[in-house]
């Protein structure tokens, strides 16, 4: 009976111990698998903590860019705006210069039609005493000395006052029209008792023309210039006698009023470039 009970005892003990044992097994087993996991979670701690970071950098990389696309709008927007503006200032132009050709254009026919307005009127007049041609988009009268006056005076002969007569006829038709009147002399020095030198003579020769256009003739002052170039403006070589005879002259020159082209460029921007 004993010996039953000893064996059942040790029985018994085996069993705590086997049990002991197998308990340890799994104590360590499991704790080695908490080590392994809690290892596990620091890793992905740590790559959460990376991940963050990185999503971090892109969020304000987004914000960078979303500012970035928002300035370039505006840029575009301002050259959009710009671009416009120049496609309307270029129409504007374009449209500015289309006026001024046709306004160009016109004053060349008007002006080709006074010229033969006043080639016409001096039909009886020989090409030693007037010449008329057109430079610069004026009408050039030139007057010989021969027809106009006697050597070395003012004072207007019979056959230049017929002339300026029918000249007169023209401008008082043609009232848009500028009237300049310049007396030039050839390089002979003169000196009388009624002028001091040449400077004296072409001046007094325009100032007497214009008094004749203006008091017998009745054309409008205000139109009118008169000045005296003296021999500093000849058509022709000084040393022989037949170039000085075509520079002892007076001219009258006609020039169409340009208000409304001074207006299309000024009014119309092409001065100040609006």
């Amino acid at each position: 009976m004993k010996k039953l009970t000893l064996q059942i005892i040790c029985f018994s003990l085996c069993l705590i111990f086997l049990s002991s044992c197998v308990a340890k097994r799994k104590y360590v087993a499991a704790r080695n698998r908490a080590n392994e996991n809690e290892k596990e979670i620091a890793n992905l701690n740590g790559r959460i903590n990376t991940l963050n970071g990185t999503i971090n950098d892109l969020n304000g990389n987004i914000t960078g860019m979303k500012e970035k696309i928002g300035e370039l709008g505006y840029e575009n927007q301002q050259t959009s705006n710009e671009l416009n503006m120049n496609k309307e200032q270029i129409a504007a132009q374009r449209q500015r210069m289309r006026q001024l050709q046709t306004f160009i254009a016109q004053q060349q026919q008007a002006t080709e039609g006074l010229r033969k307005k006043i080639a016409d009127a001096l039909t009886g007049f020989n090409s030693n005493e007037l010449t008329i041609a057109m430079k610069n988009g004026r009408v050039y009268i030139s007057m010989q000395e021969n027809l106009l006056f006697p050597s070395g005076s003012a004072a207007l002969n019979p056959k230049g006052k017929e002339a300026l007569a029918k000249v007169a006829n023209v401008l008082n038709s043609n009232t848009d029209i500028n009237i300049n009147i310049e007396g030039h002399t050839d390089s002979i020095a003169i000196h009388n008792k009624t002028y001091a030198d040449n400077w004296s003579l072409s001046t007094a020769r325009a100032t007497s023309i214009a008094h004749v256009l203006i008091d017998e003739y009745k054309v409008i002052p205000k139109r009118l210039v008169a000045s005296g170039r003296s021999y500093y403006d000849p058509i022709a070589a000084n040393e022989t006698p037949a170039g000085r005879s075509l520079n002892r002259r007076t001219e009258i020159i006609l020039e169409p009023k340009l208000d409304e082209l001074m207006d299309l460029m000024n009014n119309g921007g092409m001065a100040n470039g609006k």
